[in-house]
């Protein structure tokens, strides 16, 4: 029976590290595009893993993590549903990528 908990247990916390992932891409994708406002990326992360991942992901936080004008970084925070009584886990996951910018062709 320890065994079957500890199973369905990893699965949970798998689980909430995707949905936590998942949710700092859309913040960071929502954020390097051209023209987005900034804290954009937070909120975006935010709804998603509200909304979206609200079954895996526990007590969502979204920042955005020392993002500089040419790199977006984004930090997603949560709680693991817990099978086994009195186990608290926390999942943090982090994306960054580059701004994007527009380069014209070569020869225009």
């Amino acid at each position: 029976m320890l065994a079957v908990m500890v199973i369905i247990q990893g699965a949970l916390w798998y689980l909430a590290r995707e949905a936590a992932l998942a949710a700092a891409r859309q913040g960071v994708d929502a954020e390097r595009v051209r023209g987005a406002a900034a804290g954009a990326g937070a909120r975006a992360a935010l709804v998603f893993a509200r909304n979206d991942a609200s079954g895996y992901l526990l007590g969502p936080s979204a920042t955005d993590l020392g993002s500089t004008p040419t790199t977006i970084q984004i930090k997603v925070t949560g709680h693991v549903p817990t099978f086994v009584p009195g186990l608290a886990i926390n999942i943090t996951q982090v994306v960054r990528a580059p701004v994007e910018k527009f380069v014209a062709p070569a020869g225009q």
